[in-house]
């Protein structure tokens, strides 16, 4: 576990069977979510979710669902998650495997528009090589 100056708990999260090809395929929104243990995190402390979509663009989502955002970059991503936790700070956790934002995209507004050409550039790029 390793806490930040921002009183922010950054912590693993795992799952067993986990492989490399889940984390680059759809994802399970609903897995990633799941209740949060007790005697892990308080309730009390306001806790995101930051990571990267299959795109490899990062987000970040509170735990109860009610907001998050897309950005292209990880810092943006735990800006966003300090902003909305203010004044007293969050718990982040990375979780290992890929999410899809499930709520409104308060973020970047432009990684709505860049995301389908990451998609065609990959896509292209698969063609290349095969």
């Amino acid at each position: 576990m390793q806490i930040a100056s921002h009183t922010m708990i950054a912590m693993p999260l795992t799952h067993p069977g986990f492989s490399e090809a889940q984390a680059l395929g759809p994802s399970n929104v609903t897995g990633c979510f799941e209740p949060l243990d007790p005697g892990v995190i308080s309730a009390s402390i306001p806790t995101f979710f930051v990571g990267r979509d299959r795109d490899g663009f990062w987000l970040a989502r509170d735990a109860k669902g009610e907001t998050g955002g897309i950005f292209l970059l990880k810092s943006s991503a735990l800006a966003f998650a300090r902003r909305a936790s203010r004044p007293l700070g969050c718990a982040t956790i990375f979780p290992s495997e890929r999410f899809e934002l499930d709520v409104e995209n308060q973020g970047n507004p432009l990684a709505s528009y860049i995301k389908p050409l990451f998609r065609l550039v990959a896509s292209a790029r698969e063609k290349l090589v095969s």
